[in-house]
């Protein structure tokens, strides 16, 4: 069995890429590096190419041939918000164009498994909803999470035209480390934007305090990185039945505050975390949390790392790229 990891260079699909190592699986990376490391994936072989390139279905076929490629796990996406909701056309080339390329190219070469990185980002906000299940009406409010939803569609409708089975894994909020080495290089998230400030000597940002929770910062659900990582392992396991559709959360099911994030960063860091207040960013959810019941029933997936614990892993990758 020969895995073809698309965007497995970065840093989720470097997570994975290391656990199919250690169990003895074969894997190809493919990954244009653009926003990734080539460092990460270890003895792997490495094709270098832009998914939604117009090269890109014939590389990906003749990888699939040379490297013997039963299954699929597609990472490789744009995934700022911001900047899609400013470049829309390229967020729909690159993520529903990548992901059509890779499509094409398994369904010429007989390949007919596949993972795919879908978001929260599907859910929109939700209203009145203390846990997101699946089944919670999705309704994106942004490009990125419309090339997730739009992503799902296909897949389901190339399931039902010729055989293809796939797992859909919306990711909530994923941080931390399995391995310094592996640590988030982006400054995107919350936890290395904090560790940027600090670096630089500056105070955190919490943008709106008089959200209806409890402390009136946001709440999210904080999965680890490498939890994660094995809930993809786990989802090649329900692929055999040709046509099978999944789609799952994955999360843990509890939420954490931004103040408790970075609170729990200044417990890891032993520095002086005490932010600056801002104005409410538009677009942010209250609350979004993860129902982790079905990944559990179906995967017999559960996320048991807690948020000191991702965030102390974290904390330490950061500390290992910039020391």
């Amino acid at each position: 069995m020969t895995v073809m990891v698309v965007g497995g260079a970065g840093y989720i699909g470097a997570h994975v890429v290391r656990l199919l190592q250690e169990a003895g699986v074969g894997v190809v990376v493919v990954d244009d590096l653009s926003t990734s490391n080539a460092g990460r994936i270890g003895d792997s072989p490495l094709v270098e190419l832009d998914a939604a390139s117009p090269e890109a279905v014939e590389v990906f076929r003749r990888t699939i041939r040379e490297y013997d490629v039963d299954s699929v796990i597609h990472f490789a996406a744009r995934k700022q918000v911001g900047e899609s909701m400013e470049r829309p056309l390229y967020y729909y080339a690159q993520n529903v164009g990548g992901l059509v390329n890779v499509l094409e190219a398994m369904q010429a070469e007989d390949v007919k498994k596949i993972i795919f990185s879908s978001s929260a980002a599907v859910y929109g906000m939700p209203q009145n909803v203390d846990m997101v299940i699946e089944e919670t009406p999705c309704e994106p409010i942004n490009p990125y999470g419309r090339t997730k939803l739009i992503g799902e569609y296909i897949l389901a409708d190339c399931a039902r035209a010729w055989g293809l089975s796939y797992a859909a894994l919306r990711y909530f909020n994923v941080a931390g480390a399995g391995w310094p080495e592996l640590g988030d290089e982006a400054i995107l998230n919350l936890m290395t934007m904090v560790f940027d400030r600090l670096e630089r000597g500056e105070r955190p940002l919490v943008f709106g305090d008089d959200y209806l929770t409890e402390d009136g910062t946001c709440i999210r659900d904080y999965v680890h990185v490498k939890d994660l990582a094995v809930a993809h392992i786990k989802a090649l396991d329900v692929l055999d039945k040709p046509g099978s559709e999944h789609v799952f959360n994955v999360g843990t099911g509890t939420g954490a505050s931004v103040l408790e994030v970075i609170e729990a960063i200044g417990r890891a860091s032993g520095r002086d975390t005490t932010p600056i207040i801002k104005e409410r960013r538009p677009g942010d959810p209250p609350r979004l949390v993860a129902s982790a019941k079905k990944i559990e029933r179906d995967l017999d997936f559960v996320s048991t790392t807690g948020l000191d614990e991702i965030v102390d892993t974290a904390w330490k990758a950061w500390r290992f790229q910039h020391d």
